[in-house]
């Protein structure tokens, strides 16, 4: 039955409070050294990254205000070259064909250009550079797939 004899107190399970107090005090101090010594990296990463975020969101806002600032110039050069034209020729149709047949000129220049570099890219001295710089930047991670695959197969002694 009661096991205890009658006259002493039961021993208590549960440990000194002033024990649990003391380990409570020291995980409290470990953490505020951790915190006082991590805290100033922590503020300075948290700092740069809102930076960071702020700047990706200002260039992207940048440059579409100059991509909207440059389709707009270039409006104004097209008018004033129109207007030119116009005033040379003495008639805004021919002015108009004249810009358009520029513009022509200028966007078939741009597209033979633009194939030409597509055929220096299918060329085999370019294929070739190409092919040997990808494997000179594969070459890390083929050389370590290939350590990792020989340790995995070597039997153990």
């Amino acid at each position: 039955m009661d096991e205890t004899p009658r006259g002493e107190p039961a021993a208590d399970p549960s440990p000194d409070p002033a024990t649990d107090s003391r380990l409570l005090d020291e995980l409290g101090r470990l953490g505020r050294a951790v915190r006082h010594l991590f805290g100033a990296q922590w503020r300075l990463f948290v700092a740069e990254l809102a930076l960071a975020r702020g700047t990706v969101t200002l260039l992207l806002t940048l440059g579409l205000v100059a991509t909207v600032i440059g389709v707009g110039l270039g409006l104004t050069v097209l008018a004033l070259v129109g207007f030119a034209l116009a005033r040379w020729f003495g008639s805004w149709l021919w002015a108009l064909v004249v810009l358009s047949v520029l513009q022509g000129v200028a966007l078939a220049a741009v597209v033979v250009l633009f194939r030409r570099a597509l055929h220096w890219l299918s060329l085999p001295a370019t294929r070739g550079e190409f092919g040997a710089m990808m494997r000179t930047a594969a070459a890390p991670v083929l050389e370590r797939r290939s350590a990792d695959s020989d340790s995995s197969q070597v039997p153990p002694a």
